[in-house]
């Protein structure tokens, strides 16, 4: 399995020459989902779900398909009949050659003022756990977590403790756009080797672009 970071929340993941992508919002890069055999959202905010975007990575690409919660479905389904699937929390199915398990169901408390939305993360063969907009913990061991490290529900004890109770072997920094380079040593001291300590998990920032294996 490899991992490319894309721009903010956004990730590709390359299988056996299947690509699966997570959240190709207005703050990744426009291509981000072309190619994409199954694309998958967390959830309605721009930032991770940019409407025109996916419409041209799906007609681009006749066999692709999305998986996403409802509100971003109802927007979709319509316009490609059979390729656009509903899911929610504790559901399970297969795309581009992932098993995906669905986990967690409301967005995280921005204030108590502002109605929350339904989010939910995606667990890739046991493996890899994008959370969206949520500190939700998979109730399952997980080699790599992405972790939310900058928005506006969150500040970084939260991300530190997060960390702490999914203890992953790894995190990999996303939800980033909003942080400037200035602050990203901060970020890195908090949560690498140097910082209060995150359960020895490694830590890791990729620029977009970048490509790891898992």
């Amino acid at each position: 399995m490899e991992l490319t970071k894309k721009g903010h929340a956004c990730i590709r993941l390359e299988k056996d020459g299947q690509v699966l992508v997570i959240d190709p919002g207005a703050f990744s890069e426009e291509d981000a989902a072309v190619g994409a055999t199954a694309v998958l959202v967390t959830h309605e905010h721009l930032d991770h779900f940019h409407e025109g975007r996916l419409r041209a990575a799906l007609e681009a690409e006749p066999s692709a398909e999305i998986w996403t919660l409802r509100s971003v479905a109802d927007q979709l389904a319509a316009a490609f009949p059979g390729r656009v699937h509903t899911v929610g929390h504790g559901d399970t199915f297969t795309a581009a050659g992932f098993d995906v398990e669905v986990h967690g169901e409301l967005h995280a408390v921005i204030h108590p003022d502002i109605p929350r939305i339904t989010n939910v993360g995606y667990l890739l063969d046991g493996s890899v756990f994008h959370p969206g907009d949520a500190l939700t913990v998979p109730g399952r061991p997980v080699d790599t977590l992405m972790l939310p490290v900058h928005a506006p529900w969150n500040k970084v004890s939260e991300v530190i403790d997060y960390v702490r109770e999914v203890k992953p072997q790894r995190s990999i920094d996303i939800h980033d756009a909003l942080l400037t380079d200035l602050a990203r040593s901060v970020y890195d001291r908090m949560l690498g080797p140097d910082g209060p300590g995150v359960g020895g998990t490694e830590h890791r920032r990729m620029t977009p672009g970048e490509s790891s294996p898992l």
